[in-house]
């Protein structure tokens, strides 16, 4: 049985993997940091391996949650970064007027922000992101459009201001 069970996560593994650090080096934009993310997603479906039922979709969630701590964890130190420079210069930077994709995303609500992760960035079809987020297919759609919609509106603000 133990036999077995190793087998059946090494395959996963071998066959997941891959495309799950790739998936989170788009997030994250940096290697080592996308590593360790996937491979903290396995280490809790292992730990938890005979209780899911569905190994990629609990990987894929799990990744997302932790690029998402790790953005929250980037933004407070650009935020402690800005308030040292900002005692330090006798006036502010400027702000930065082309907007990352990566931080709009970023900032959707998590209701909106988990579909565009699992839908556009992990390339799941909307059957399955209704099914791992346990929302109906017509509610995972217009969650889409209505985050589509934010990050529309926030691109054209930020073009707006550079014309």
């Amino acid at each position: 049985m133990k036999r077995s069970r190793e087998k059946a996560a090494s395959e996963l593994f071998a066959a997941l993997y891959p495309r799950l650090a790739g998936w989170c080096r788009r997030l994250v934009d940096d290697d080592e940091t996308a590593h360790e993310i996937a491979s903290e997603a396995f280490t809790r479906l292992w730990a938890r391996w005979t209780a899911v039922a569905e190994p990629r979709g609990f990987l894929y969630v799990t990744a997302a949650n932790l690029v998402r701590d790790h953005w929250r964890r980037m933004e407070r130190e650009r935020r402690a970064v800005r308030r040292a420079t900002t005692e330090e210069a006798l006036r502010p930077p400027a702000e930065q007027t082309d907007p990352s994709v990566r931080l709009l995303v970023q900032s959707l609500p998590e209701r909106l922000r988990v579909p565009i992760l699992l839908h556009y960035y992990a390339d799941m079809p909307i059957r399955e992101v209704s099914a791992l987020t346990g929302r109906k297919e017509g509610t995972v759609k217009a969650d889409l459009h209505a985050a589509r919609e934010l990050l529309r509106a926030h691109l054209r603000r930020s073009l707006d201001h550079t014309l």
